[in-house]
């Protein structure tokens, strides 16, 4: 008990520095995340296409807005390959999508001056998976798509259709991993190499594809950053002519790995997010970004980092706070009077982060 009143004491004096973004410039971001459910209801640990698509927008912002939270990273299109929206013509809706979910989360935000982002899960599409297996490595619940020219084209083409019908402050992207993975806990994975993926090693190097027993570790690693480059290229492209004010939020878990340092994508995006959340990597982030863009870390009880001293460095130094987790009430989370009225130190995991969260943007970091 004595260490948590000890780091509430630390966030209380960083509540000075949180003041000074009352105005909105500090980002106060959240997800009720749509993308995940329990691995028996569906063919991978991805939520089964229709999962919450009785989501309220209406509900959904009264939520966000009573949390203090000033950015929402809702969703475009989700890891089952179907979108958030209504009307579009490349991606179909969540089946029994009861609502316009994203154009109308959308609308609110903007009345209420709350940036809505539109969500793409861009190495993972379960729907591509089955609908291309040519072009995929199956349909796992992590990253198994190869950037090909025609998912490119096909992932382009739901951004913009996706600015053009709901028109978001933003888009943010997640999963931008080749197959290999991320190298998060070690060495990439092989690839497969694929036919399709044969293919593109001579559409990205000009060179015939040497053999799966003959290619070396430095140019499978090559391939996979030209790889990531070439979509980024593609992706960035896409945003700006549809709507040179729509902003990029990337988020990465792994910023250092060998397949995305010095990436362009880093120097290019307008938020830029540690999703592994630990204080150095973020800090290192300042010097991988144009100036003006911003940073945000991430409270999320899967990367097992401190709510309190993760919340209070990014307080301090201008960081932006971000969070997510799967609904626990329906579509939605607990109520706001949960988090802010619940014994702080009785709560562990995602609800500790969400409490942490929700004291911070309402100025009560104590228990009353």
């Amino acid at each position: 008990m004595a260490g948590i009143v000890l780091r509430l004491l630390i966030l209380s004096a960083c509540l000075c520095a949180a003041s000074l973004y009352a105005g909105g410039g500090q980002i106060r971001a959240y997800n009720i995340d749509y993308n995940w459910d329990s691995p028996d209801k569906y063919i991978n640990s991805f939520a089964a296409p229709g999962r919450w698509a009785d989501a309220n927008p209406k509900e959904l912002m009264r939520w966000y807005e009573g949390m203090g939270f000033n950015a929402v990273h809702s969703f475009g299109v989700s890891c089952n390959g179907y979108a958030w929206y209504k009307g579009g013509k490349v991606v179909p809706p969540q089946p029994g999508l009861k609502y316009d979910l994203l154009t109308e989360m959308v609308k609110i935000g903007k009345e209420k001056n709350i940036k809505v982002f539109a969500y793409f899960c861009v190495g993972a599409n379960t729907k591509w998976g089955l609908e291309h297996p040519e072009l995929s490595y199956g349909t796992p619940s992590s990253p198994h798509i190869p950037f090909t020219l025609e998912y490119i084209k096909y992932l382009c083409a739901s951004i913009k259709e996706t600015i053009e019908i709901a028109k978001p402050h933003g888009i943010m992207l997640d999963w931008i991993w080749t197959p290999a993975g991320n190298s998060l806990n070690g060495a990439p994975k092989p690839l497969k190499w694929l036919e399709c993926e044969r293919e593109m090693y001579f559409e990205l190097t000009g060179k015939r594809f040497p053999g799966k027993e003959n290619i070396t570790k430095s140019e499978e690693a090559e391939f996979r950053r030209l790889s990531i480059a070439r979509l980024w290229k593609a992706v960035y492209e896409t945003v700006k002519r549809a709507d040179s004010d729509c902003l990029i939020w990337i988020t990465n878990e792994n910023v250092n790995s060998p397949d995305v340092a010095g990436s362009k994508m880093f120097a290019q995006a307008d938020w830029l997010m540690n999703e592994h959340g630990d204080i150095e990597k973020t800090r290192a982030m300042r010097a991988m970004v144009k100036p003006g863009a911003r940073l945000i870390t991430c409270l999320a009880a899967w990367n097992g980092s401190d709510p309190f001293s993760t919340a209070a460095d990014a307080l301090k130094n201008g960081v932006g706070l971000y969070g997510f987790a799967k609904p626990s009430d329906g579509f939605l989370m607990k109520p706001v009077s949960y988090y802010l009225g619940s014994d702080i130190s009785a709560l562990k995991g995602d609800e500790l982060n969400i409490a942490v969260l929700a004291r911070v943007f309402n100025g009560k970091v104590l228990n009353h």
